[in-house]
C-alpha cells in the first residue's frame, strides 16, 4: 500500500486498497466529514472545503430551480454512497433521480445490483479531480454529469463506457445550460439568495421563449 497526500488536511491518495478494506472505512468513518472514492484499488479521502461546500449547495439548488420552473418531478439523494461490488465506489456532492424517480420511490435504501443509478450526478472539482471519479460512475451507467471546476462549467454524457462533453442535458434539453457558468462564477462574491433568484429568473425567460 502507497499513501499520499495533496493539500494536507483535505485530502489523502491511497493505492492497493482491498473492497474489503473501503467497505470497513465507509464504516468506521461515517460518522466525520469525509468523502471516499474507491476505484479498482485506488482509494482518496476527502474533508470538504468551504469553497467546495459553498459551490456544491449553489449548483444543487439550480438543478432543483430548474425542475421546479419545468415542473419536473425529481428525487434529490444528496451524498449517497453508490457502489459497484469489487470495482468502486462514490459519495457524489449531489445527485438526483429524474426519469428512474419511479424506480426508487419509497425506498431507504438503494443497491445497484438491482436499482438503477442516478439520473444526474454533481460534481465540484476544487480540491480532487472529479476526473478520477468518472470512471466508478461510468461503472455504475450514470448517464449524465454537472462537472464545476472553480472557473468553467460542464456537461458531460455517457456515450460507449466513457464521458464526453456535451453542450446540452439528458436531464433538461430544452435548456441552454452552458450559460450556468456566469452563475456559478458569482456564487463566492454575490448573495445566496439573490443568486438563487436571479437564476430563477433567467430559468423562466428561457422556459418563455
Amino acid at each position: 500500500m502507497t499513501v499520499s497526500l495533496a493539500q494536507p488536511q483535505e485530502i489523502i491518495h491511497l493505492s492497493g486498497i482491498s473492497w474489503q478494506t473501503y467497505e470497513t472505512l465507509l464504516k468506521e468513518l461515517s460518522d466525520r466529514r469525509l468523502r471516499l472514492t474507491y476505484n479498482r484499488g485506488y482509494l482518496e479521502i476527502m474533508a470538504p472545503s468551504y469553497e467546495h461546500e459553498n459551490y456544491k449547495e449553489v449548483l444543487g439548488d439550480f438543478v432543483k430551480t430548474i425542475a421546479q420552473e419545468l415542473k419536473v418531478k425529481i428525487a434529490p439523494c444528496g451524498s449517497t454512497t453508490f457502489k459497484v461490488a469489487e470495482l468502486g465506489g462514490s459519495e457524489p456532492d449531489a445527485c438526483f433521480y429524474i426519469k428512474n424517480i419511479s424506480a426508487i420511490k419509497g425506498k431507504k435504501r438503494i443497491d445497484l445490483e438491482t436499482d438503477p443509478p442516478p439520473d444526474l450526478v454533481v460534481e465540484i472539482d476544487i480540491t480532487s479531480s472529479s476526473r478520477n471519479r468518472f470512471q466508478v460512475y461510468a461503472d455504475m451507467g450514470v448517464p449524465e454529469i454537472w462537472l464545476y471546476d472553480g472557473k468553467s462549467f460542464s456537461i458531460n454524457i455517457l456515450q460507449d463506457l466513457e464521458y464526453v462533453t456535451s453542450s446540452k442535458s439528458l436531464a433538461f434539453p430544452n435548456l441552454p445550460l452552458s450559460e450556468i457558468n456566469r452563475f456559478l462564477q458569482q456564487a463566492e462574491t454575490k448573495d445566496y439568495l439573490e443568486l438563487i433568484a436571479e437564476f430563477r429568473d433567467w430559468v423562466k425567460s428561457k422556459i418563455q421563449q
